[in-house]
């Protein structure tokens, strides 16, 4: 599927399952970027999820803290450690296909008026069972100690005020083109305009 950029629009989509996706674009040359990584979800229940978290929050090297291994709690920065990974990074090509992969939570202004796409390999309505335990990732890093899970929150919502008046003011305009062809007699335009292919 190579285009210039793809869009990932992360809301339902497992963790592992998207990683692994992405890691195969990037190491085939595709710029991928992900948005809304709070609405990524992890099967498992919260309570299993969060001693995970947890276990993972003692790691560290014994003889200086500082030196790693480094424990994120944005859930953008969770998945580019998952992506990561799965990726051969210690060497140049690894290294690059890395460079090729972008994450944010939420949606940024330049991203907004952009179609997303999703992973049908990675959502989780396709590999869960309905009864299937899951775990948000946004609020699991909420529990853990990110700060800013109100804030995207509101910006999110801000988004799709704005987005919705957008759509709005698009379709008016699409309805006033098609009453404006509908007024007037264009066939003889449309004859000269048909062998070129309009």
């Amino acid at each position: 599927m190579f285009q210039g950029t793809i869009l990932v629009d992360g809301k339902g989509h497992l963790i592992g399952r998207l990683a692994s996706v992405i890691a195969k674009e990037l190491l085939n040359g595709q710029e991928v970027v992900v948005l809304r990584c709070e609405e990524i979800e992890i099967s498992g229940t919260r309570h299993r999820n969060r001693k995970n978290f947890q276990s993972y929050l003692q790691k560290r090297t014994n003889t200086n803290p500082k030196w790693g291994p480094f424990h994120h709690r944005a859930p953008r920065m969770i998945l580019t450690k998952s992506v990561r990974g799965m990726l051969p990074r210690k060497t140049k090509r690894g290294e690059e296909a890395m460079a090729r992969f972008k994450a944010f939570e939420g949606v940024p202004p330049a991203y907004a008026k952009t179609k997303r796409m999703v992973v049908p390999a990675a959502l989780r309505v396709t590999h869960l069972r309905p009864s299937a335990k899951y775990t948000n990732i946004g609020k699991l890093a909420g529990e853990m100690g990110w700060k800013y899970g109100s804030l995207i929150r509101k910006m999110e919502e801000q988004r799709k005020v704005e987005s919705a008046a957008d759509y709005e003011k698009r379709k008016a305009l699409a309805k006033l083109k098609v009453q404006a062809i509908a007024s007037v007699d264009l066939s003889a335009e449309n004859q000269v305009l048909a062998p070129a292919g309009y």
